[in-house]
């Protein structure tokens, strides 16, 4: 095992050539719009972010299948390095500042919602103002507005609009051309704006110039390490953050062994959602049954409910009364 720093930019080709890529029982990506939102103030800000953790891939004794991180092309190719440690910070980088599509998150009330993120020039120069209050997610239409679509509140649709609100788009963030090209267009839009000129100017020597310096300490395990210390790092790093679920601590049980229970659960999901469906409003229609039927017998919380299985079976004949009390009296 060892740790070294690597660059952040080196990091983030990694993963879209997929150089860098999951073993298939990591979890999925679950961060949500403000934890992004704060990585990036604390990496524009040159914050440490916490060292990520890669074993390398290809020992032979340790079959692990591998994929993409979220947002990035799907390749098929094998992964020089396998991510262990740090998936929900380096998807969160790679999908907010380097990939050039929509970001898929969530709200902070959990709703699904796609965006892309800017950082205000003026806000983030200014040290009267928290950086991440200067981050700015906006819909993947660039185009906000309210009173009914009366009034537009946002409008980043083109680089003039961009240039204008004086927000840099962060998805450009690590390459230097596309930098320039911005820059350019943004100096043309404020040829007569000297103040404007130089507020840039200090941008990016404060900020841009920086986060493309900026390096992430990375722990490397080699490929030879034995599969039962591999199990053990997965279950500490793993200890901390978000926990993982029942399904996802047994997926990665299974995957040691070369099943994938992921995509077994998928198939046989698919394979059985049509049936759900079609006995879904009969199933709903039983349970609403059921809930009346306890009324009548006041009991109204579940708590008053000595053996709450009882409810499946009991959907289940609730539409027929008589059947129902029958049941009930036997149970009790």
């Amino acid at each position: 095992m060892k740790t070294n720093d690597i660059n952040i930019i080196k990091l983030m080709e990694g993963i879209q050539a997929g150089k860098i890529q999951l073993p298939d029982f990591q979890r999925g990506w679950v961060w949500d719009d403000i934890r992004i939102k704060s990585l990036i103030s604390s990496i524009t800000s040159a914050f440490p972010i916490g060292a990520v953790m890669f074993l390398a891939y290809g020992n032979p004794k340790v079959r692990f299948q591998h994929r993409m991180l979220e947002g990035a092309p799907d390749l098929q190719v094998e992964p020089e390095d396998l991510i262990l440690d740090g998936q929900q910070r380096l998807t969160a980088i790679y999908a907010a500042m380097y990939g050039k599509n929509p970001v898929k998150t969530k709200s902070e009330r959990g709703k699904e919602i796609d965006c892309y993120y800017y950082m205000d020039i003026e806000k983030a120069l200014n040290p009267n103002v928290e950086r991440i209050d200067a981050v700015v997610s906006v819909p993947k239409e660039k185009f906000i507005t309210s009173n009914f679509g009366r009034r537009v509140d946002l409008d980043l649709r083109t680089p003039e609009d961009e240039y204008r609100q004086k927000l840099f788009p962060l998805n450009i963030a690590f390459s230097s051309s596309d930098i320039r090209r911005w820059q350019r267009g943004y100096d043309r839009f404020y040829a007569n704006d000297t103040v404007a000129q130089d507020n840039y100017a200090k941008f990016d020597e404060e900020i841009l110039a920086k986060l493309l310096q900026y390096q992430i300490p990375v722990i490397a395990m080699e490929k030879e390490t034995p599969i039962e210390a591999i199990c053990q790092v997965f279950e500490n790093v793993n200890n901390s953050g978000a926990s993982l679920t029942v399904f996802e601590l047994v997926t990665a049980t299974f995957a040691m062994n070369d099943f994938h229970l992921r995509d077994d659960w998928n198939t046989r999901r698919e394979k059985f959602l049509s049936e759900y469906k079609a006995c879904a409003e009969e199933l709903t229609a039983g349970f609403v049954e059921a809930e009346k039927f306890l009324n009548e017998e006041r009991i109204f919380s579940g708590k008053n409910l000595s053996y709450s299985a009882q409810l499946i079976p009991l959907a289940v004949l609730a539409k027929n009364t008589a059947a129902a009390a029958k049941f009930c009296t036997w149970t009790t």
